[in-house]
């Protein structure tokens, strides 16, 4: 389970009628991105998973697994499933979104390095218990599918990351049309739709603010 008391939820702070899911990863989604962390640019999404219980809301200070090298910030623009979707084309994907979020994809760097050095899988740097905080979401009927939007983190007032989803290798539709013929989303999971270069590490006490556009902003604290 995720941590104590968290529910999906819109801006507001008013709950979302739905089960708290998977989420599934994509990685190397953005070409610079996966330049700045020398991998090449892939043919197809890099997809992985994190586990219900790594989701925390961004309105308690996070806190940083100690001990285990450095945790990197990497934002993201999250989507909530609001339908089942299984070997879906991008059109029904569409139409099986029920909101959009702001997500960090927290990653122990030094863990992960040596994991693909190995030849093993992600997940210990990927899916420790916090490592996905999230936002509150706003409705999908109120996102113009046409508009590119920008994606960016703020650390205490210094931009680190920001890219738009136009920039992104495989577009939201696609990709969830993509992952649905791999595995099959139910209401309640999350996509996590990569992030843009200029990841790097976080410190007890950064101030951290997240954009998604002009619809949607949210901040958090390090413990």
């Amino acid at each position: 389970m995720p941590e104590a008391g968290y529910r999906h939820h819109w801006i507001d702070g008013s709950p979302i009628e739905l089960p708290v899911g998977k989420a599934v990863c994509v990685g190397r989604n953005y070409a610079e991105h996966a330049r700045e962390l020398g991998n090449a640019v892939p043919d197809e999404p890099v997809l992985f998973m994190k586990p219900a219980s790594a989701i925390v809301g961004l309105d308690e200070p996070l806190h940083l697994p100690e001990g285990q090298g450095a945790v990197h910030h990497e934002v993201e623009m999250a989507v909530l499933m609001g339908e089942r979707l299984r070997r879906a084309d991008a059109e029904q994907a569409r139409y099986a979104i029920h909101g959009y979020g702001l997500a960090l994809d927290l990653t122990l760097r030094e863990l992960q390095n040596r994991l693909k050095e190995q030849g093993q899988p992600w997940e210990r740097a990927k899916a420790f218990d916090g490592a996905l905080p999230l936002s509150g979401f706003v409705e999908a009927r109120g996102i113009s599918i046409k508009q590119n939007l920008r994606v960016a983190l703020e650390v205490n007032g210094e931009l680190r990351q920001h890219g738009d989803t136009g920039q992104m290798l495989m577009p939201t539709f696609a990709l969830l049309s993509h992952i649905s013929h791999c595995f099959t989303l139910e209401p309640g999971d999350l996509v996590l739709t990569g992030t843009p270069a200029g990841v790097g590490p976080l410190a007890s006490g950064d101030r951290l603010r997240m954009h998604l556009g002009n619809v949607l902003s949210a901040s958090a604290t390090i413990a």
